[in-house]
Formats: structure tokens, sequence, C-alpha cells
């Protein structure tokens, strides 16, 4: 038996969101709301979110030995996320600078600190919890190189799910152990390159992601919902109407329900359209660790 449902491996970030009535052009000054300051990090809210949702769940990252990885360990253990393998000290902690304008939408920049030294090494030394879990999910907030000792130390049998945000051209050896590979349409160009032009379809971005070496493939579509591609073909995953207040870290807890669901032994498309009422739910409030709903809230949802 695995004792984690999912580790995750990935970045830890304080957030510091500002509200602004618009997003400012270059070289323009905006005034904002008062500074916020969440626990987030694509790592670190994909560990919470599957936690909340009641996945067995355990984190793979490095924080700095200061209040905002102080911040994040408290938020991590809260939400019933184990945290042995968060390593501690080095750098500080990572920093995400969030701007969110009144539609929901967001801009972000992220000093990765801490994130940056969390070494393939780091990776090795915890093969035991590899070996513990039945799904590893991991972002590109963290170097390359251990996303690829990541792949590299999976245990037989474990599935490998990858959210290549920030996005950047993968190696083949890490798109072959993708099952599935989950991109927003930014993502799905920047992974593509030039081959992305060729039409401006969802569906056939995910035909050609594919042909790349995943073994399968999940496009997020916003308020259009989703389409999941493997296979057995391509299926659209419909979208869940609410009204959207903040969309920080929606992509985080859409990426780790869809992981917790698919190691329990869901269908990708059903663990897809799981994931997607989680995304939503979590859009409908502030912040993002702190807006990841329970498995109650989203069945009410």
């Amino acid at each position: 038996m695995n004792d984690y449902d999912l580790l995750v491996v990935g970045s830890a970030n304080a957030d510091l969101v500002i509200g602004v009535e618009r997003r400012p052009g270059a070289g323009e000054t905006v005034l904002g709301t008062d500074l916020a300051v969440h626990p987030g990090g694509k790592g670190a809210n994909q560990a919470v979110a599957a936690a909340r949702l009641g996945a067995r769940t355990a984190l793979l990252a490095r924080v700095g030995d200061d209040e905002h990885g102080r911040l994040l360990l408290d938020s991590l253990r809260k939400a019933g996320a184990d945290t042995v393998g968060v390593l501690v000290g080095g750098a500080p902690t990572g920093v995400a600078l969030i701007t969110v304008d009144p539609s929901g939408d967001n801009s972000i920049v992220v000093s990765p600190g801490a994130n940056a030294r969390l070494t393939p090494s780091d990776v090795r030394a915890a093969v035991s919890l590899f070996h513990a879990s039945r799904v590893v999910s991991t972002q590109l907030e963290i170097p390359l190189e251990t996303v690829v000792e990541v792949v590299r130390n999976l245990a037989p049998g474990s599935r490998f799910v990858l959210n290549p945000s920030p996005p950047r051209p993968l190696p083949s050896e890490v798109l072959a152990a993708c099952d599935p590979l989950i991109v927003n349409e930014h993502e799905a160009k920047v992974i593509l390159g030039d081959s992305a032009g060729v039409s401006d379809q969802p569906e056939d971005w995910a035909r050609l992601l594919l042909a790349k070496g995943p073994r399968s493939v999940v496009v997020t579509l916003g308020g259009e919902g989703a389409l999941v591609a493997s296979s057995d073909g391509i299926t659209r995953i419909p979208s869940v109407e609410v009204e959207a207040v903040d969309t920080t870290g929606a992509g985080d807890a859409f990426t780790a329900a869809l992981a917790w669901r698919l190691g329990s032994g869901e269908p990708l498309a059903e663990a897809a359209a799981y994931a997607a009422r989680v995304g939503a739910a979590t859009v409908t409030k502030q912040g993002a660790q702190v807006s990841f709903p329970t498995a109650a809230e989203v069945a009410a949802l």
C-alpha cells in the first residue's frame, strides 16, 4: 500500500498580492489596495489543494529559514500535507508579486529564491518518498534538471503529472513520462513553438502535443472548460458557471485534483471533470491556498 496518494515536487512561494483597477503599462504607476501576503507557489499550492480534498499528500520543496518559509510550513501542516520533504535554508523563500484586476485576472512575477536551490541531489535523497507515492506531480518553478531527475526516480507503476509552468521547451525524456501533460493555451503554444501556428483549435494543439511523446494531454481553457486527449481520442470537458473573484491558484487546484483522482483509478475524462469543479470553486474566493475547497465544498458546487 502506498503511504501517499500524491507526492508534489515543486515550488513554495509567499504570494504578495495587490488589487488594481487595471494593470499598469510600461513606465506607468497605478495605485492598488493594501498588500496581502498569502502562502503560494505552484508546488505548495498543489500539495495544499490535494490535502484539503482528502488526499494523502507530501511535498518535496525548499524554503528559506525566514518568516515566509514558516508561513508556508504552517499552511501545509494546517491543510494536512506531510512536510517531511520540505527542506529549509540555502536562500530566502521564493516570492511571487501578484496584481489582480476587478475581473479576477492576474499578472505574476516570481523571484525563485530557495526554489532555485532544489537540486537533483535533493530528489535522489528523497527516493523513499517516490517509492511511497502513487502519483508524482511537478511544475517548472524549480530547475529543469531537477524535474528531469524526478522522472528518473519515479517508482515502477507510479504516474507522472506535469504542468509546465512557466513554460519552456521540454526534453523528450520528460515529455515521454507525462500522463498527463497539463497546459493552458499559452503553455501549449510555447511548447509547440512554430507548429502552434498551424491552427487556433485546442483539439489540434492537443494532437500536436501528443505527437511529442506524452501518454496523455489536458488543455485547460479557462471559462470554456478543458479537453483531454490520449490514444483513446479527445474529449471536451464543460466549464462550471461561477462568478470569478480571483483566478490565482485555480490551475494548481485543477492539477492537484486531477492527479489525485487519477491515482485513485478514475479515467482521465472523469478526473478532469472533477478537477474542473475544484478549479471553479477556487476562483470564487480571494487568494490561492486560502481559497482551495474541501471535498464537501466541491460536492455542493
